[in-house]
C-alpha cells in the first residue's frame, strides 16, 4: 500500500491537471477549492499548471465600499463576452463569522453571468486578510489562466486604502469611485490612488461627478507614475445601465497595449513571481519552524523566559534560527 498510494495520488493529481487545461468546469471547481482550502495536493497541482499560466489579461478592481464594483465587473463581463473573449472572476468576499467562507454577495450580484459557459465565477473568502486579497486569490487565478480564460477579473473585498495587494495579481487595475463617498480623493490619499492605471467614476449620472473627476485629475499631478510617461486616464461610467463600460475596457485595453510595448507587462509578472516565491518560503519556515507540537511548546519556553526577564526576544529568535541546520537535515532527505 505505502508504494501504491503516492503513484495514485500522482494519477488522480495528473487527471484533475488535465482536465482543468481541458477547462472542464467542475475540475476547475475542485482545483480551485483544494487551492483554497490550501489541500497538500494543491502545491503539486500549481506546479503541474505552471507552464500553462501568462496567457490571460488579468484586470484588478478596486476601490472603496459602495462604488459599484460587483455592478461593474457584471458589466464587464458583458462587454468582454460580446467581444468574445471567454472570462474568470475572481470575487474575493468578507469572511462568514459562522463559516469561515465567502458570503457570496459578489455571485448574487453577478447573476447575470450564470449559465454562460464562457464565464466562470469564484467567490473567495478574505479570511481576515485586510489587504483586500485572500492569500490564495493570485494562485486561483493561476488555474483559471490554465483553463483558458481569455481576462480574469479580480474584485477585491473593499476595505479602502490597504486595499494593495492587488498590484501583485494584476497585469492593469482599474480602481472604481463613486460621487456619494464624500472627500474620496483626500480620504484614501496616497495607497490606494497610486495603484490605479485607470479610475473608473462610477454612478457618474449622480450630482457631485464633475467634482470628484476633477479632484481625481488634480491629484494625478501629485502621484509617482511607475510606468513611464502613461497618465492614468478618468472614466467615467454608469455600470448600472452600461454606460461608459466600453470606454472603460478601451481604456484598460490601451494600459494593456502600452504595457506590452514597453515591457511593463513583464516587469510586473517578474516582480509577482518574486513575490510569490518570497511568500512560498515564508510560508514553509513558518510551518517548520512552528508548524508542529513540539515547535509550539519550544516557543511557549522561550515566551516563559522573555517574561522571567532571563533572555530577550531578540535571543530568542537567534535560538530559533539557530535550528535552521538541524531543519535543513530533516528535511534534505525528502523527495
Amino acid at each position: 500500500m505505502t508504494t501504491t498510494a503516492p503513484t495514485d495520488l500522482r494519477r488522480r493529481v495528473t487527471d484533475l491537471v488535465g482536465r482543468v487545461r481541458a477547462g472542464d468546469v467542475p475540475s476547475v471547481a475542485r482545483a480551485l477549492t483544494l487551492v483554497e482550502n490550501r489541500e497538500a495536493v494543491s502545491a503539486q497541482i500549481l506546479h503541474e499548471l505552471w507552464s500553462d499560466t501568462g496567457r490571460a489579461w488579468r484586470i484588478g478592481i478596486t476601490g472603496p465600499p459602495g462604488a459599484g464594483k460587483s455592478t461593474l465587473v457584471a458589466a464587464l463581463i458583458a462587454h468582454f463576452r460580446q467581444e468574445g473573449r471567454t472570462v474568470g472572476v475572481i470575487a474575493v468576499d468578507p469572511t462568514s463569522p459562522f463559516t469561515g467562507g465567502a458570503l457570496l454577495g459578489d455571485r448574487v450580484r453577478m447573476g447575470v453571468a450564470h449559465g454562460d459557459p464562457g464565464v466562470f465565477i469564484r467567490s473567495m473568502a478574505s479570511r481576515g486578510d485586510l489587504g483586500g486579497l485572500c492569500a490564495a486569490a493570485q494562485e486561483a487565478c493561476d488555474v483559471l489562466d490554465a483553463a483558458g480564460k481569455d481576462v480574469i477579473l479580480i474584485e477585491t473585498v473593499g476595505v479602502g486604502q490597504t486595499e494593495v495587494e492587488v498590484v501583485d495579481a494584476a497585469d492593469s487595475i482599474a480602481v472604481v469611485l463613486h460621487p456619494e463617498s464624500g472627500d474620496s480623493v483626500q480620504a484614501m490619499k496616497a495607497g490606494l490612488m497610486e495603484i490605479a492605471d485607470v479610475y473608473a467614476v462610477n454612478k457618474a449620472d449622480r450630482p457631485g461627478a464633475d467634482r470628484l473627476e476633477q479632484e481625481i485629475l488634480a491629484s494625478l499631478g501629485l502621484r509617482p507614475h511607475g510606468d513611464g510617461d502613461w497618465m492614468p486616464p478618468v472614466v467615467r461610467c454608469v455600470a448600472a445601465t452600461g454606460e461608459g463600460v466600453a470606454a472603460l475596457a478601451a481604456a484598460l485595453g490601451s494600459h494593456r497595449e502600452r504595457q506590452q510595448a514597453t515591457g511593463g507587462t513583464e516587469t510586473r509578472r517578474a516582480r509577482r513571481v518574486e513575490q510569490r516565491i518570497r511568500l512560498l518560503v515564508e510560508a514553509a519556515l513558518r510551518e517548520r519552524f512552528f508548524g508542529n507540537a513540539a515547535a509550539a511548546a519550544r516557543l511557549a519556553g522561550l515566551v516563559a523566559e522573555v517574561r522571567a526577564g532571563r533572555t530577550t526576544p531578540y535571543a530568542a529568535a537567534v535560538e530559533v534560527l539557530g535550528d535552521a541546520s538541524e531543519v535543513r537535515s530533516q528535511h534534505g532527505r525528502e523527495p
